[in-house]
């Protein structure tokens, strides 16, 4: 990939709520197709709306109301996705492979696998605030 404005994400929205520099920006999250000029005879195009937080960079704090455009890197929404997605499949496939060859119980070792995510997804909520500091859009 090329540096510069291709690893930045951007994103036009509405501020819902202004709370410091900290803003609430509700944004309109379109799958590529959606601005395709068919986009409304397919039915595959999709929409939805959805509220992120977002930081503001200067001090301008935004109105409620306003129209902003947030901006975030790339690389934020790839590690996130990473600690989301990845890690957690390599960590059910781990835990099934060990508890099948342990004790040749197909059924046991999907059990445990699905179980593991549980002490797995309340450690990345109990340290939450640490990713909310290093994943934050701002407000430009």
């Amino acid at each position: 990939m090329s540096t510069g404005k291709a690893q930045i994400i951007k994103h036009q929205g509405i501020v819902e709520s202004v709370d410091g520099h900290q803003v609430c920006v509700r944004i309109l999250q379109a799958s590529a197709c959606s601005a395709c000029a068919a986009a409304r005879l397919c039915r595959s195009s999709e929409a939805k709306e959805k509220v992120v937080t977002a930081y503001c960079a200067g001090s301008a704090v935004p109105v409620v109301g306003e129209q902003v455009t947030i901006e975030g890197k790339l690389s934020q929404g790839l590690w996130a996705t990473v600690w989301a997605y990845v890690l957690p499949l390599v960590l059910m496939v781990t835990v099934l492979m060990i508890v099948v060859s342990m004790t040749e119980s197909e059924g046991l070792g999907a059990l445990a696998a699905v179980c593991s995510l549980v002490p797995y997804y309340t450690g990345l909520y109990m340290i939450r605030d640490r990713f909310q500091k290093r994943l934050m859009f701002v407000v430009q």
